[in-house]
């Protein structure tokens, strides 16, 4: 086991010596640990960040670190919450924070939702990224002697609900649910919907929805946002299955009064494909657009 130690390539802590008995779980050659400081990633304040800067954005805690087994480096930082308002305290700290991390080259996932937690979702959600990593790094590995395999969200089996579809569609329970909830009558319509976006120089989105009444939708938005680091599968995507997920804890959880006004939620798409020009590959989504 590598002990704490500067990273002989740059400003990176190894894994600590304790890893193997505070693991949150180990997985495909990884080990993944919990609530970590920068500080306890970061070896002293690197150059090019002020004093100020480094006191405000050590301090700062990620839900998880995945290591590799073998090295000790991390892997990825990860965190999960909702995005801060802007101009707010926790905007500038996640900012310096950011400015930390591209100093010594730590590699960064934030995922942004006020319902999709670390506490509720974050293990599966690191599972997940591990297991699609692997998946892809293998598919690399035998590029140009085989047909490309299907991508890991692509991946068909027999899903919850008995039919055969994407095992890897993390909202896949969710669109079960919602069948359950349009037979108990609790929702208008048992198809959950999705579209998702890249903007240039920013974040990945993801929007999903239930029709909760003909004119209401639940709507939920997850951003997902790669510093120097690569899912596995398309961050967009995966932004509009952790937006399903989301959906399915309000519908789980019967949080279903804040509802959006259907009308109001197509003039929005609307809105979105005006701005095609700033998102990487344009628009896909323009049958969404009529009410």
């Amino acid at each position: 086991m590598t002990s704490i130690g500067s990273d002989d390539r740059g400003w990176l802590r190894t894994m600590p010596a304790e890893a193997g008995r505070d693991a949150l779980l180990s997985r495909a050659g990884h080990r993944v640990l919990a609530a970590r400081r920068l500080s306890d990633l970061v070896q002293g304040r690197p150059p090019g960040v002020t004093g100020s800067q480094w006191t405000s954005a050590s301090r700062a805690s990620f839900d998880f670190v995945v290591y590799a087994a073998d090295t000790g480096r991390p892997v990825v930082a990860v965190q999960i919450g909702p995005v801060p308002s802007p101009g707010s305290a926790e905007q500038r700290v996640e900012r310096l924070t950011d400015a930390v991390g591209a100093a010594v080259g730590l590699p960064v996932l934030r995922i942004g939702s006020p319902t999709v937690s670390a506490a509720e979702h974050g293990r599966r959600l690191v599972e997940y990224v591990i297991d699609a990593r692997a998946y892809a790094a293998g598919g690399a590995t035998a590029a140009g002697t085989e047909p490309a395999p299907v991508g890991f969200r692509d991946i068909l089996g027999r899903l919850p609900d008995g039919r055969t579809g994407p095992v890897n569609d993390l909202g896949a329970l969710t669109r079960a649910a919602a069948v359950e909830a349009y037979v108990a009558g609790q929702v208008a319509d048992p198809i959950v919907r999705g579209l998702h976006v890249r903007w240039v120089d920013g974040p990945a989105q993801g929007w999903s929805w239930v029709q909760v009444r003909p004119d209401a939708c639940l709507v939920e938005r997850v951003s997902v946002t790669e510093h120097r680091f690569s899912c596995g599968i398309d961050a967009a995507r995966l932004a509009e299955d952790l937006a399903a997920v989301a959906v399915g804890e309000r519908l789980r959880e019967n949080a279903v009064a804040d509802l959006l006004p259907r009308a109001e939620w197509t003039a929005q798409i609307v809105a979105l494909s005006q701005r095609r020009h700033e998102l990487v590959g344009g628009f896909a989504f323009d049958h969404l657009c009529a009410d």
